[in-house]
């Protein structure tokens, strides 16, 4: 391992070190991310690179915030059954919830128009398309109707098909403006992607009416950056800094260099590795630079997603052989000095639901031998060349990631390496994120591996990524995060028993179930947990990392550069 960090240092140049001295103004910041968007369209978006620079220009009903807090965000209250703005009903044998919601007075979007009912409406119309690929359609599909009051369209209900648990944690129910996406709706909405090809968002996304949050995209230039300006009909405090600049560096062995020579003020969430961050910190420490670096463990799981609908894949015996085969606990120490955790599942030790108990969940201890014995056990014979063979054919996996990301095209290497002393092949195929994200993903078109991070909330239920009717097809317009398309019909019973389950000590036993299904199976191999990571001025203040999903762009607004 150490000679595969040794052959990545020497792949780059080395870095000035001078200090980093300088102190950027309210004026202008200038952030480095290594991911350019796909679609800055709310309902469709699916990269974190999107979310990041969307929660910065739009809002939602309510967000949790960085300290893990539900909090209302463009209504004027947070919903829930003990302040009476929920009421839990039955109707003809079915629990069902109603929700009342109501805008605040001033939200608007950025051509002045008023955010209502309506467009909250309309956006669950569009998000329910079989014609649209939506990540996550629950959120929506969970609302069997919404009633706008004629007399006050800000005020609207909710009623849910259901009663659920999580009936108002609804941060990922993003609208967008009814008075000029419906005409796109209803002239492309029948058509296989044609809303999304022809939204607004897509054809000219700087129209200022597309956003409703602290600021609105003035200029976007693919391949290089998107620059923010204040949006003067925001509703809440003004922002303070007057130009915001995200910059695409699609390396992150690039980014120390282009911040120490002043072409960014910034690292965002999305740059830095934490093996990069450790050593930058060291650095910037000596230094007493104006830069910090800022950690905060996450919610984040990096993991390899494999494809079930390939043939030698289906076999569960060389799934659970490739897992293991690998020694993540060494991976970890030798990548982070053990600052970031070996995974077991998708559930990160921060999340209440997390569990590590043997009797609950499977837990694969490095062993090249058990691996070896799966494998011969599945057919797969040990050749002259090195390589297991069955039926004339050679095993082998392509695995793909993001291409520009040093550490883990390192992780790849060390990969390759481990596989093939049980005899496994592996060929590389890295894409750039937008592509790779954005159609290999997305449409679950990898061949055999995709390897990449999930970031997610405290106490999500895996619907989107878990449940069978989460596997995105053509049929249902790409919708749905189940990549490996995993089927398993005692997880999808127990998904939807979490949803309607309110005592949360019960909750946590049948996420457990959902666990042990989910380690036993191995439709996707764990990898490690990621922590939050990025290095602002020292000078930036009411900056947050939430370590969550909903990232700080959702208090812009209170940023400042003093």
């Amino acid at each position: 391992m150490k000679n595969y960090l040794l052959i990545l240092l020497m792949m780059f140049p080395l870095l000035s070190h001078s200090a980093i001295s300088r102190k950027p103004s309210n004026n202008v910041l200038k952030i480095g991310m290594t991911q350019e968007f796909e679609n800055m369209n709310p309902i469709i978006k699916q990269m974190m690179a999107t979310s990041y620079i969307y929660e910065m220009v739009g809002r939602t009903l309510v967000v949790l915030d960085e300290k893990g807090k539900w909090i209302p965000q463009l209504v004027k209250k947070y919903p829930t059954l003990e302040n009476g703005l929920a009421k839990m009903y039955t109707e003809k044998g079915v629990k069902k919830i109603k929700v009342q919601w109501e805008m605040k007075d001033l939200a608007s979007w950025g051509d002045g128009t008023p955010v209502t009912g309506y467009d909250v409406e309309f956006s669950h119309k569009i998000a329910l398309s079989k014609n649209i690929s939506v990540g996550e359609t629950e959120v929506y599909a969970q609302v069997e109707k919404i009633i706008v009051d004629k007399k006050n369209p800000k005020k609207f209900t909710f009623i849910y098909e259901k009663a659920k648990w999580s009936f108002n944690q609804l941060a990922t129910f993003q609208i967008v403006p009814k008075h000029l996406e419906s005409a796109v709706f209803d002239k492309f909405g029948k058509d296989k992607e044609g809303y999304s090809k022809n939204s607004i968002y897509s054809v000219n996304p700087t129209h200022p009416g597309l956003y409703n949050g602290p600021y609105k995209i003035q200029e976007i230039k693919l391949g290089s950056h998107v620059t923010l300006v204040p949006n003067p009909t925001f509703y809440g405090k003004a922002p303070k800094i007057q130009k915001i600049i995200l910059k695409l560096i699609p390396n992150t062995g690039t980014l120390e260099a282009n911040l120490r020579s002043g072409n960014i003020d910034m690292i965002s969430i999305l740059g830095l590795t934490l093996d990069q961050a450790i050593s930058l910190d060291k650095k910037l420490k000596k230094e007493k630079s104006s830069h910090r670096v800022n950690f905060k463990q996450g919610l984040i799981y990096e993991h390899i997603d494999l494809q079930l609908s390939n043939p030698i894949l289906k076999d569960i015996n060389v799934r659970k052989a490739l897992v293991h085969s690998i020694n993540r606990q060494k991976l970890t120490q030798a990548l982070f000095e053990g600052k970031q955790t070996p995974a077991l599942h998708n559930v990160a030790p921060i999340d209440t639901w997390f569990t590590k108990d043997p009797k609950k969940v499977v837990v694969y201890k490095y062993s090249r031998r058990k691996a070896k014995k799966l494998l011969d056990k599945a057919g797969w014979k040990m050749g002259k060349d090195g390589y297991r063979h069955k039926d004339g054919k050679k095993l082998g996996f392509q695995l793909m990631t993001t291409s520009g990301n040093k550490l883990r095209e390192l992780v790849e290497v060390y990969l390759q390496e481990e596989w093939k002393k049980i005899g496994v092949e592996i060929s590389i195929k890295n894409e750039p994120p937008r592509v790779y994200f954005g159609e290999t993903v997305k449409k679950s078109k990898f061949p055999a591996m995709a390897m990449f991070a999930w970031i997610s909330s405290p106490e999500n239920t895996p619907r989107s990524t878990f449940h069978s009717k989460s596997i995105p097809t053509d049929k249902n317009g790409y919708s749905g995060q189940n990549a490996p398309r995993w089927k398993n019909k005692s997880v999808d019973k127990l998904i939807d028993e979490i949803d309607v389950t309110f005592d949360s000590d019960k909750r946590k036993e049948l996420v457990h179930k959902v666990l042990y299904h989910y380690t036993n199976e191995v439709p996707v191999i764990p990898l490690y947990y990621r922590s939050d990571i990025s290095v602002t001025p020292k000078n930036l203040v009411g900056y947050k990392l939430t370590g969550h999903q909903f990232s700080s762009g959702n208090h812009v607004e209170g940023w400042e550069l003093k």
